[in-house]
């Protein structure tokens, strides 16, 4: 994680630098490479939430935290999108959901 990786979440997310980097080393122990691909999101988001087929709302989830579309999430989406369910604001928590089921990204 560069310093100015660390000094950005620092200043977008409710956490201390502590924390960030707590989480960032359990992040590489999932993603050795630095970026999570659908198929591991949806393993780990599985073991959350054992009960049924997460499959399709994995595929959701994984593209709102894909902010910027490349089909991985590095730490940084990671966190952001973390954050925003953990600590955010209720209008940032809505938008997040909305996002989550706006399939086509048209705004509706």
């Amino acid at each position: 994680l560069s310093q100015d990786d660390l000094d950005y979440l620092k200043r977008k997310t409710n956490f201390d630098e502590q924390t960030i980097c707590d989480i960032y080393r359990g992040f590489l122990a999932d993603c050795p490479q630095g970026k999570m691909v659908p198929a591991t999101f949806c393993q780990i988001y599985s073991k959350c939430f054992p009960a049924g087929n997460a499959r399709e709302f994995c595929d959701h989830v994984f593209r709102t935290f894909d902010t910027d579309k490349n089909g991985v999430i590095d730490f940084k989406e990671f966190l952001l999108s973390i954050d925003v369910n953990s600590s955010g604001s209720p209008e940032e928590k809505l938008n997040w959901a909305f996002s989550l089921y706006d399939v086509d990204g048209t705004g509706t």
